[in-house]
């Protein structure tokens, strides 16, 4: 399927009203998006059980690379009870997501979302999780970083090509709205959740958006020089293509595979601050190339413009992988893809990456979120980014030089576990 190509006005408009959130928004959103009825949803038992089983759901672009939702939403949340869950909260909220299942079809013009819970949820309990499940406290990974955890009990993740549909489920979740899309809802999450309550400079309610043309189009926001240096066909802040089908991880690779919460899996989420200046501002196209892919392809003019032509796969795999210790000497600077792939499986990657850009606060950022198996998956990917075996060399410093750890600055970090549906309403850790 080709790509979509939306009207560059009404994206933008879109964006900022789901940023901006609440019934006027959505009321002038709606307007915006009036050209097409936002697809209804079916029976939600016809759900598959792996909340993160988004794939079969969304469109593809011509080389088989699937296209994420262009606008994002995620609600950070706490239980408004004491103690453990009730029944009745669990089924409260149960029903609750099942009326936004029947309210929009599961895609991309729809609503695609998942609901995860943090280890400080599962310390209200008697029981441990099970050691099956893979999932610490946040923490900082490298010595150059100091996030801020975030430790909500809870975060939904909301996702559509349309941010009427974010907005309205946004309102039908927590009461503000009895029909959505057109569709009663049974229930919903007031009493059960409230917004959670974040040290720091976490707002409890995050957007985002990815996708050709919204990065150039939302780009005069600080962190970036100019908003002209952000190519217009790029799909995120940096510049470049991302999400190459064969440098994902898939759906089967990142569910957890045994024990009460098989079929789930884990997500990290981290908020990250983007300082552009530098990379557009000193660098040209193929230094760009060299620290987001890796020094070869600069070398050799492997990378066209944003990467279109690099297909389904980034080609970071052989030479540069290799190689990346004597690529340090040669080039004085490593790739950011070329670290990374040092840590695949059977020449696949471990984590499926669904992250995306956002103006949050009025400056240019990252929600950077991954989907694996178990954290310390996503611990090793981080890991191997830092770069931290290569700095011997003299070229490489921690920050500089080191692929693009000179241009991104973590500000909080989170760890979820996302059940499987049928466990997705304040799930217990023994269930």
């Amino acid at each position: 399927m080709a790509p979509r190509t939306p009207d560059p006005s009404r994206r933008e408009f879109v964006k900022a009203a789901v940023a901006i959130g609440g019934s006027a928004a959505l009321s002038a959103c709606l307007d915006r998006e009036s050209d097409a009825a936002t697809p209804t949803g079916t029976d939600p038992s016809t759900r598959p059980s792996r909340q993160h089983a988004w794939n079969d759901a969304l469109t593809t672009d011509e080389h088989g690379n699937h296209l994420p939702p262009r606008h994002h939403l995620l609600l950070y949340l706490d239980y408004a009870g004491d103690g453990a869950p009730t029944d009745d909260g669990r089924e409260r909220a149960e029903a609750a997501f099942r009326s936004l299942e029947r309210a929009f079809a599961r895609s991309n013009e729809g609503l695609l979302f998942t609901v995860g819970y943090s280890p400080a949820y599962f310390e209200r309990f008697d029981a441990a999780l099970p050691e099956s499940v893979d999932l610490p406290a946040p923490e900082a990974l490298s010595t150059f970083e100091d996030p801020a955890p975030d430790d909500p009990d809870a975060v939904v993740h909301l996702a559509s090509d349309r941010g009427s549909a974010l907005l309205a489920a946004e309102e039908g979740l927590f009461g503000d709205r009895s029909e959505v899309n057109g569709v009663e809802m049974e229930t919903d999450l007031a009493g059960v959740f409230a917004e959670a309550s974040l040290t720091g400079d976490g707002p409890a309610r995050r957007t985002g958006f990815v996708g050709d043309g919204l990065p150039a189009e939302n780009a005069d926001v600080k962190g970036i020089p100019d908003p002209e240096s952000v190519p217009d066909d790029a799909p995120l802040f940096m510049g470049f293509e991302s999400g190459f089908e064969k440098n994902q991880a898939s759906e089967d690779r990142v569910t957890i595979s045994d024990g009460p919460f098989a079929g789930g899996t884990t997500q990290h989420v981290s908020k990250i601050r983007l300082r552009l200046d530098d990379w557009y501002g000193e660098q040209d196209h193929d230094e760009r190339v060299a620290e987001m892919f890796c020094p070869v392809h600069a070398d050799e003019g492997r990378v066209e413009g944003t990467g279109k032509n690099l297909g389904n796969d980034n080609g970071v795999d052989g030479e540069c992988v290799e190689n990346v210790d004597d690529h340090a000497g040669e080039y004085g600077r490593v790739g950011h893809a070329q670290k990374n792939a040092r840590v695949r499986e059977d020449g696949s990657p471990i984590i499926l990456r669904r992250d995306f850009d956002s103006t949050d606060g009025g400056e240019a950022g990252l929600h950077f979120l991954a989907l694996q198996e178990g954290i310390s998956d996503f611990v090793a990917t981080r890991s191997a980014m830092n770069g931290t075996d290569l700095t011997d060399n003299p070229a490489v410093r921690q920050r500089v030089n080191n692929g693009i750890l000179e241009y991104i600055f973590v500000r909080r970090r989170g760890n979820f576990l996302l059940p499987p549906r049928e466990q997705r309403a304040l799930p217990r850790p023994d269930p």
